[in-house]
């Protein structure tokens, strides 16, 4: 069991390696404490929750670069907010970077002011290639580790995700704070590239010196899931939710993957449950984009399950409406979008799709944006043709673009919504040229997870339809 290191002072930090550019202490400590809950998925109280540590860490030294990098970096990679829109952020971007031209810093902070700054932008591969210019001589940042790592998520780079990761683990020895985190995050890259075995054996050290690791809990909970292991699934989060439920940050999506578990099942009323007592009230509580796009995801699966879900979606709609024009990340696009559509708000459903058309023709160096229009644009109008009961339009608009839809990112058990999407669709079309699509795609689906509850419910049904002749 790992016991809690004092936070650094300037002189640790030094000791370190990792000189911060500022004469205060309480600055380098409270620098130190929001990273710790960061990384660890928890606001701390005891430490005041990351907000209080920043409010704090401002007050203590208004002109420390890298304490600006930290918040406008937190806020950035939440993706709830974007300087086009956010006139604050936007101050707060542009405020970091002329304090750090009128300062002496490191080399190592200024890629850090760098690398915010360029993802404030919407050029998250130009911001990740900054955070590994910091690694390659700095192997031991956990900053420029975990912002690459979170960005290369939301960017479907899996290879990069794990790469990244393995190329500086050697590095992070017990003694330094944090280290057995790393071993949380090197195991969650490992699973999303298929190593399963590898990533089960890491993150079960990780969670033998730190219990409450909840990303190494997330890990093990995708690898259940993958596998259709179900009811090892469940017994893991029955048996370590005392362990995760307090990590306030990530308990709602690890409550999410719990009821993926039971959809899978056909447990219909218990995923419900678990939605009504965890999801909803962590997403009215925080309004996180994480808390969002889990919400969306696991009422659209019911939906497609057959499930009524009653009017939850207009509760999910008082949380998302005003991220319609966000364009941040496609992936959350796509589910802001299913909140819009299953609330039967055509307004929003239709200044989102506006808005994304036009930041599609007008990209400029914004990577999502640059997407928008092979990936994003057909991805939404396809959520559209399905509400609307066009399922043959539903597999013209997918069928060319299901191996491009990994470039949205999230995981890939996120993004499976858009398999079964595709399924779903193909089994209800009235075509005879996607006639055997199901069959095909459910063939494909059963050789990747054998045993899915899931894939065989589908494949009942598809023999009912005669699809699988």
């Amino acid at each position: 069991m790992a016991t809690t290191a004092p936070l650094r002072d300037c002189q640790a930090w030094k000791d370190a390696g990792l000189p911060l550019s500022t004469p205060s202490n309480e600055a380098c400590r409270l620098f130190d404490a929001t990273l710790t809950q960061y990384v660890k998925w928890t606001n701390d109280q005891s430490l005041g929750g990351v907000e209080g540590c920043l409010s704090k860490l401002k007050a203590a030294d208004p002109t420390f670069a890298l304490g600006h990098a930290i918040a406008n970096g937190l806020i950035l990679i939440g993706t709830g907010s974007s300087v086009r829109l956010d006139k604050e952020l936007d101050l707060a971007v542009k405020t970091m970077v002329e304090i750090s031209k009128t300062q002496t810093l490191t080399r190592r902070e200024r890629l850090h002011v760098s690398a915010v700054e360029t993802f404030a932008k919407g050029n998250l591969p130009k911001a990740c290639e900054l955070w590994e210019q910091i690694l390659q001589d700095y192997p031991t940042d956990m900053l420029a580790l975990k912002f690459s790592h979170d960005t290369y998520f939301y960017l479907g780079y899996q290879e990069q995700m794990r790469d990244s990761v393995a190329r500086i683990y050697p590095f992070w020895t017990p003694d330094i704070p944090l280290s057995s985190y790393v071993k949380g995050i090197y195991s969650f890259g490992l699973m999303e590239t298929n190593f399963y075995d590898r990533a089960e054996k890491l993150a079960k050290e990780a969670l033998s010196i730190n219990p409450t690791d909840a990303w190494s809990v997330h890990t093990i909970a995708h690898i259940h899931e993958m596998k259709a292991e179900v009811q090892d699934g469940l017994e893991f989060m029955q048996r370590s939710e005392t362990h995760w439920k307090d990590s306030d940050m990530l308990a709602c999506h690890n409550y999410w993957h719990w009821a993926l578990y039971l959809i899978e099942k056909g447990e219909y009323e218990a995923a419900l449950t678990i939605y009504d007592d965890h999801i909803l009230p962590s997403l009215r509580g925080s309004g996180a984009m994480l808390d969002v796009v889990d919400s969306c995801s696991m009422l659209y699966r019911l939906q497609m399950e057959g499930v009524s879900v009653g009017e939850r979606w207009q509760d999910v709609l008082s949380v998302t409406q005003k991220h319609s024009r966000d364009h941040i990340l496609l992936f959350n696009d796509a589910h802001l979008l299913m909140a819009s559509l299953g609330a039967g708000d055509s307004r929003t459903t239709q200044e989102l799709l506006t808005t994304l058309r036009d930041a599609s023709e007008s990209p400029g160096e914004n990577h999502q944006h640059l997407l928008a229009r092979d990936v994003g644009l057909p991805l939404c109008q396809a959520l559209v043709e399905a509400q609307s009961g066009n399922s043959d339009g539903v597999v013209e608009l997918l069928l060319p673009i299901r191996h491009r839809i990994v470039q949205i990112g999230g995981s890939n058990a996120q993004r499976d919504i858009f398999n079964q999407l595709l399924i779903h669709a193909a089994l209800n079309c009235s075509s005879g040229i996607h006639k055997n699509v199901a069959r095909s795609l459910l063939m494909e689906r059963d050789a990747l997870k054998p045993n899915s509850p899931l894939t065989a419910r589908l494949v009942r049904r598809a023999a009912t339809v005669h699809l699988l002749q």
